[in-house]
């Protein structure tokens, strides 16, 4: 079955990463402060499908926490520029999202969940980026422009449709289309069913997270902002452990590549954003990409897609 994804061909807006990269750093750490809480009280689910945030059409939401006897919940609205606590038992708050450091979004926030008598430790250190400043510290981090959060937010409106219609011609087992905090972007993953070799990193923290995700053969793509030695937004496409000819593979559309660094094609969001049909090239590229994988991994493709029509 292949579900149509003609609605999506929209303008997309663009997404300098020079113009909103000191944003993006501090709302990935206010991401992750939020995230932790979540991290430290949601029962774990495999593959740490307990930790991501969802996308709204507002912004982005943790879904119900389970705390005691009640449960919360938090939202980012990224068109009023919001941050939404909720509880079960009725109480709201609002903390506006503005230009404020980290230490001060760490503050209020935690202040706020104490007064809804959540007392919650989380560990107060960012992960996945380097040299990383503890939440309590970090006055370096205060930027705020809600004209490119917003556009940000666009762009992964747009990114997780074509997921889920992606998604959906997948019968095996698969996570959800969701936002990982850590990494800062928006992913879904399939899986063979077949266990993986086991993972080795160098940081046991990193090793702890990677063994979990990594424990089965999967094929995942996802949208990022960019960052590091990658100057701009960009989808992207990895199947670990990668089967011998990957990088080599035949991948649509002409302007995907092989990033060695990363160990993974990537698909610039500017070359999407020009396209003629934007969501018919990100759909190729996630598709080409998997096929090339499944099939040079030997996946039984048979019984985990679907070939039916509903």
């Amino acid at each position: 079955m292949t579900t149509s994804i003609n609605h999506l061909n929209m303008p997309l807006p663009e997404l300098p990463l020079e113009a909103w990269q000191d944003t993006l750093a501090t709302l990935h750490m206010w991401t992750q402060v939020v995230g932790k809480v979540r991290l430290e009280l949601t029962p774990m689910i495999n593959h740490w499908w307990q930790v991501p945030f969802y996308l709204t059409s507002r912004g982005m939401t943790t879904s119900p926490i389970p705390y005691r006897n009640k449960t919360f919940d938090i939202d980012f609205d990224f068109i009023d520029h919001a941050l939404y606590i909720r509880t079960s038992e009725g109480q709201q708050r609002i903390l506006g999202l503005l230009p404020r450091t980290v230490a001060d979004f760490y503050h209020e926030f935690m202040s706020t969940l104490h007064e809804f008598d959540i007392d919650v430790s989380i560990w107060p250190v960012p992960v996945e980026i380097p040299n990383p400043i503890p939440f309590r510290e970090d006055v370096q981090h205060a930027s705020y422009n809600h004209f490119y959060v917003h556009r940000w937010w666009q762009a992964m409106c747009f990114a997780d449709q074509i997921m889920k219609a992606f998604r959906g011609n997948f019968i095996g087992k698969s996570s959800p289309v969701h936002f990982f905090w850590g990494g800062f972007d928006l992913a879904v993953t399939r899986f063979s069913s077949r266990r993986a070799p086991v993972r080795y990193d160098w940081s046991p923290a990193l090793e702890r997270i990677m063994r979990e995700a990594y424990s089965h053969e999967v094929s995942s793509v996802g949208f990022w902002p960019g960052g590091g030695d990658v100057a701009g937004a960009a989808f992207y496409c990895y199947h670990t452990p990668e089967p011998a000819g990957f990088r080599m593979a035949a991948i649509e559309p002409a302007q995907a590549f092989y990033d060695e660094k990363l160990g993974e094609y990537l698909l610039m969001y500017d070359d999407v954003r020009q396209s003629a049909n934007p969501a018919q090239m990100v759909m190729d590229f996630f598709q080409s990409t998997y096929d090339a994988g499944a099939t040079l991994a030997g996946w039984d493709r048979e019984s985990l897609e679907r070939n039916q029509t509903l």
